[in-house]
């Protein structure tokens, strides 16, 4: 759970953008998207195995002077 303590003279604005910045940092909303819907495991290893792919072929490329 994300809490923030409201600071003698701030203002709700400026409470609501730091409590947006601590829930970004904390990963919640990604968290919350991801289990949104239910995403079966064979999908999720498969997103990871592509994810795997794209990094090693970019390292690859990156080796290689970017051919």
């Amino acid at each position: 759970m994300v809490r923030i303590l409201v600071r003698e003279r701030e203002s709700i604005q400026e409470a609501v953008r730091r409590f947006r910045k601590v829930v970004e940092r904390s990963g919640l909303k990604r968290e919350m998207r991801r289990r949104q819907y239910y995403e079966k495991p064979s999908e999720i290893k498969r997103r990871a195995r592509l994810r795997a792919e794209r990094r090693a072929l970019n390292a690859r490329r990156l080796l290689n002077g970017g051919r």
